[in-house]
This record gives C-alpha cells, sequence and structure tokens, in this order.
C-alpha cells in the first residue's frame, strides 16, 4: 500500500496499487475533450468499459485521466448497475496487531469468497471504532486506543477511486457505540466517551450534506447495544441495567417517532444479523451454532439449521449476496448457504473454505458494496 500522508488542511488519502505492480505516475495527460476511446462515442465506449470486470478496475484508472475520473463517477456507476453488470464485494474488518480490511469477492469456482485486496485504514490502531456502507463508501466512524480517549474523526473509503478521505467529524466523540445505514443515512448512538450532557443523543449523517444532525430525546436510554435497519426503521435493542433484560424498540425515520414493539426480536442482540430480501436472519452462536429466521407473522425466531463450529469457526460475522448467505469465522474461513435449497426440516446444504490468511483472528465487521 502506497499512502500519502495529509499536510494540514488536506484530506488523507492512500493508492493501492493492483496486484503491488501498477502504478498511475504514468497517466496521460488528456484533455477534457478526449475521447474515452478513440473512434468510438462516449456512450458507446462507456457501455463497452463498463463490461470490465471489477478487479481489472484498477488498472483501468492507470490508463488516463478520463478513465479514472469516469470510473469515480455516478454515470459509471449507474451504467454498470443498469446493465446488471455490478458486482459486490465484501468488505471485512478484522485486527491483528492493528485494523486490516480484507476485499473478499464471490468465487464461482469454489462457491465462496477469495481475497482480492487487503486495506490497512487511516485509523489502524483503533479499537470499538464502527463501520457502515452508503452506496459505493465504506465509512470508519469513531474508536479509542489506550493513549487517546474517544474521538469524533469520520473516515471515508470511496470504493470507486480506491482512496480514502476524512468527511465530517461526529458530533459527540464515541467508542464501542451501535451504527447503521438506513435511506443513504447513517444513524450513531450509545458507546463510551458520552458527556453528561449527551447520554441521550444520537447523531444522523447526510453524506450529500456532509454534515450531521444531533438529536437529544429524555425517553432515549443510553443502553442501546444494537440497531437493525429493517422495512424502513430501525429496529433498537436495549439492555436494561436494572434486570439485564433486553427489549425491543421501533425508530421511524419520516414521522422522527420511538415506539416500542415485540421483545422477542431482542433476541438479536448477541448475534450477528443480515437482511436479504426484507427478512431477517441471525446467526446464533451462544449454543452451537444455528441461523435463525425473524418470522414477521408469528413475531417469533425461527430456526433454519445448525452448523459445525468446526466448519464456521466462531465468532462469525454474516453477510448476504443475491440469495446467498457467507458465513465469516476466525481466519477468514467461508461457510455459504444458498437459502433456496433451505429445507423445512432443519436441514442445512452449505459449502465450507478453510481459512485464507495464516492468522487466526476473528472478523468484526462486514460490510458489502457493489460496482
Amino acid at each position: 500500500m502506497v499512502v500519502r500522508r495529509p499536510l494540514q488542511g488536506q484530506l488523507m488519502t492512500s493508492e493501492i496499487k493492483h496486484g503491488g505492480k501498477l502504478s498511475c505516475s504514468g497517466m496521460d495527460s488528456d484533455g477534457p475533450h478526449t475521447s474515452l476511446i478513440h473512434g468510438l462515442p462516449d456512450e458507446i465506449a462507456i457501455l463497452c468499459l463498463a463490461r470490465v470486470p471489477r478487479r481489472y478496475h484498477n488498472a483501468l484508472r492507470c490508463v488516463s485521466k478520463r478513465w479514472r475520473a469516469l470510473l469515480s463517477s455516478e454515470e459509471w456507476h449507474s451504467c454498470r448497475k443498469r446493465n446488471n453488470l455490478d458486482e459486490p464485494w465484501v468488505y471485512v474488518i478484522c485486527r491483528s496487531t492493528g485494523i486490516k480490511c480484507y476485499v473478499l469477492a464471490p468465487d464461482p469456482t469454489t462457491r465462496s469468497l477469495k481475497i482480492m485486496q487487503v486495506i490497512e485504514p487511516p485509523c489502524s490502531s483503533r479499537e470499538g471504532i464502527s463501520i457502515e456502507t452508503l452506496d459505493k463508501r465504506l465509512f470508519l466512524l469513531g474508536g479509542c486506543s489506550w493513549l487517546k480517549d474517544a474521538n469524533d474523526e469520520v473516515f471515508c473509503y470511496d470504493a470507486s477511486s480506491n482512496c480514502w478521505s476524512s468527511v465530517a467529524p461526529m458530533p459527540t466523540a464515541r467508542c464501542y457505540f451501535v451504527s447503521a445505514a438506513l435511506d443513504k443515512k447513517l444513524y450513531i448512538t450509545g458507546g463510551l466517551g458520552l458527556t453528561d450532557k449527551s447520554p441521550n443523543s444520537w447523531d444522523i449523517y447526510d453524506p450529500v450534506t456532509n454534515s450531521w444532525c444531533v438529536h437529544k430525546n429524555p425517553m432515549l436510554t443510553p443502553d442501546i447495544v444494537k440497531f437493525v435497519a429493517l422495512d424502513g426503521e430501525l429496529v433498537t435493542v436495549h439492555k436494561a441495567a436494572w434486570n439485564r433484560m433486553y427489549f425491543a424498540g421501533i425508530y421511524d425515520p419520516l414521522c422522527r417517532t420511538w415506539r416500542g414493539t415485540e421483545n422477542e426480536i431482542a433476541l438479536c442482540w448477541s448475534g450477528s444479523t443480515v437482511v436479504m430480501d426484507g427478512t431477517l436472519y441471525m446467526l446464533e452462536q451462544s449454543l452451537g451454532t444455528k441461523l435463525m429466521m425473524w418470522q414477521k407473522e408469528t413475531k417469533e425466531w425461527i430456526m433454519l439449521g445448525r452448523l459445525s463450529d468446526k466448519l464456521t469457526r466462531p465468532p462469525c460475522e454474516l453477510v448476504g449476496i443475491g440469495r446467498k448467505i457467507y458465513i465469516i469465522g476466525r481466519g477468514l474461513s467461508i461457510v455459504t448457504i444458498d437459502l433456496d435449497t433451505v429445507r423445512a426440516d432443519g436441514f442445512l446444504v452449505s459449502s465450507s473454505t478453510g481459512p485464507l490468511v495464516e492468522h487466526d483472528f476473528p472478523p468484526e465487521r462486514c460490510r458489502v458494496i457493489s460496482i
């Protein structure tokens, strides 16, 4: 990784060489009126370039300035999505001596995931950070270290331009807090580092304006341990301090109101969750590994099947791509479950691949970005 450290007042960026061999230092200095591909109208050239697999996009950026600008544009992003050419990649945050982000892509030959690149975030020495994705951007928020208390910094990785930048800081410094992405906005609350003036605060980030909106609600308890974006609302899971029981609530972003809900959904507090096609799935790992599904009609959790801990290597994180759930465990071991093959008798058909890395560290968070 080649990192350019910013001067004061500048944004932090980093460029990752494709395969450790390519550099963009010799990029053509083309003008704004240069054709993307000589002899072709730009609209045809974009359709041709959009069909290049995502694993070659780092190479495309090095051809010319226009190509590099194109790959960072919304026009390129929309063209690939409109023609069903966008490819989802999984971003896995792991910690060994520091934070590393492993980028994984579906591998049709193994029906699993394979490592495409490794990214070292600017805040690699911190703990208690939170990560979320909005569109084609990955956000790393807050965190703390042995030498520094909770901070308010937010770093953004743009997968289309393959670079980091700093964005508007959080209104409240936080560490070990909860977050969620909903309706193209980020929601955060709770955590360590809060002052006596902000125990009931929650903040919303709008990437369009690059700004935060601060909210305070005396009815909002500071003991939220999980956010789940479901059906256009935020399910909140709370831990009661007086009896250590868990209960649930719902925040409606349209009405900006909180309300109670069935506490059974709060059982997901300890497990990794993923929402696919409007259905919430959870990996229960307290007594063996079980894949659970939230039944909206009956308001209960249904077990889809059990999995061997030798395969899942818990603690694990869940991500969903298409109709497949990927269970990512220690050492980046992968178990793949096709939801179309799930049977009513609790028997799960899955495929697995061994650890992708030598280190046996567990994944901390996983998110998906499609380009």
